[in-house]
């Protein structure tokens, strides 16, 4: 029988090697799964030597992983629609790293695939240091850390636990379905925003147009006659010479204060108080909380399942949630866990999620399934945001309607006055 030698991840990421005999490769990480092994190498020994085609036996070679991969990728190319690249790109490659794992295929070997199948440079540049750095001796989290662009802390400390326990395929595709969610909920806050955004933009385009072209030329022709001119006639004129002469102040002003309101935001106190009272505008503010408790309840749910301590979990999930209250409500949560106090009391004390939510936690805590309650409430927050996305849209929609109404009214009466004054006197 073969003898294969192999490099492996054991309990809490420390490398392991060793000699098993088996008939294939296939066969010997199969053995070593059932042992909590993750294997990263594998070859045979002929003689006391490595033999340079182990790798490839036993159906683990290039073309097979190539197929595999091109299945997956396949796959989610069905079922993934639009969204941040680099969150799609990460997506896709976290649902073939745990896929091929999962298929009994070495870390190295996997990570060769993704090197081969990467569409984009940046992207095998980065897994080439990666896997370079695994065959160096480190671990998966340990290079996944070097780069925090692409791999934050939530998902660095999901594979540590993942390799801790010996289960990093299964973390890799609870990761994937985690990001896909994330995916699918910026989708809908964008698609909400798109269409009240374009009519924002385009009434100002066609306000503009009037007001330093149309405006200019109709409102000079009647001040040729020499007749003098209703009130909102003249403010018309005020109002358009601004826009001709002074855009560009009006432009820089803009930067200006998006600017300041942006460095604001960045400060503690700017980011706490502009979060605060996003909460507490109407139809906005309940879309807000809603997703904020969301990716809350999800990402807790998804650490907690993921072998990540609660503690942990929670330090990682007030960086996440997006909306500085919640953050500083989770970090409550968290001093009063370290305390000695359960999850669902602390949570019901600060008041910023809504009751049901503290509810359904204590249900979960007191039945010891608080990951599948959380769960359940995240589904069920990202149904109410579907709701309250089309809420807020019927509610803008009819309000950018009136408002151009107005604009344009206004811009036609106070065209139409001087012009009907001119023919009662004539």
């Amino acid at each position: 029988m073969p003898i294969f030698e192999y490099k492996a991840y054991g309990s809490g990421g420390a490398v392991q090697s060793g000699v098993i005999d088996a008939d294939t490769p296939r066969e010997a990480r199969i053995r070593l799964r059932k042992e909590n092994l993750l294997v990263s190498e594998i070859h045979e020994l002929k003689g006391g030597r490595r033999a340079a085609s182990s790798t490839s036996k036993g159906g683990s070679g290039p073309s097979v992983i190539s197929k595999a991969l091109t299945a997956v990728r396949n796959a989610r190319a069905r079922q993934s629609g639009g969204g941040g690249q680099d969150l799609e790109t990460l997506t896709s490659v976290t649902r073939q790293m745990g896929t091929l794992l999962a298929s009994g295929i070495p870390l190295a070997e996997t990570l060769k695939a993704i090197i081969e199948q990467a569409e984009k440079r940046e992207t095998e540049t980065m897994f080439r240091e990666i896997r370079e750095r695994i065959n160096q001796g480190g671990s998966l989290a340990d290079a996944l850390s070097q780069h925090p662009a692409m791999f934050g802390e939530l998902y660095v400390n999901m594979v540590r636990a993942g390799e801790a326990t010996g289960n990093v395929d299964v973390v890799l595709r609870r990761l994937a379905d985690y990001l896909q969610t994330q995916r699918a909920l910026r989708r809908k806050i964008v698609s909400a925003l798109t269409y009240p955004a374009m009519m924002i933009g385009i009434g100002l385009i066609v306000v503009s147009i009037l007001m330093t072209v149309v405006v200019p030329k109709i409102t000079g022709m009647l001040t040729d006659q020499g007749q003098t001119l209703p009130a909102p006639t003249q403010v018309l004129i005020f109002i358009s010479e601004l826009f001709k002469n002074y855009w560009w102040a009006g432009c820089l002003l803009i930067a200006a204060v998006s600017f300041s309101i942006q460095r604001w935001y960045q400060t503690e106190k700017g980011r706490l108080w502009i979060d605060r009272n996003l909460l507490k505008v109407p139809v906005i503010g309940d879309l807000l909380r809603k997703q904020a408790v969301s990716r809350f309840t999800r990402t807790l749910s998804t650490l907690l399942q993921s072998g990540v301590p609660a503690v942990q979990s929670l330090e990682i999930t007030q960086k996440v949630v997006g909306n500085r209250v919640i953050a500083d409500a989770t970090n409550y949560i968290r001093q009063r866990i370290l305390e000695g106090t359960d999850i669902s009391t602390p949570l019901k004390q600060t008041g910023a999620f809504p009751a049901i939510v503290g509810y359904m936690v204590a249900v979960g805590e007191q039945s010891g399934e608080l990951e599948q309650m959380l769960d359940r409430v995240a589904v069920a927050y990202d149904d109410e945001i579907d709701v309250a996305t089309e809420r807020m849209t019927s509610v803008i929609e009819p309000i950018m309607i009136v408002v151009l109404a107005v604009v344009v009214g206004y811009i036609v009466v106070s065209i139409v006055l001087p012009i009907l004054q001119i023919g009662q006197f004539k």
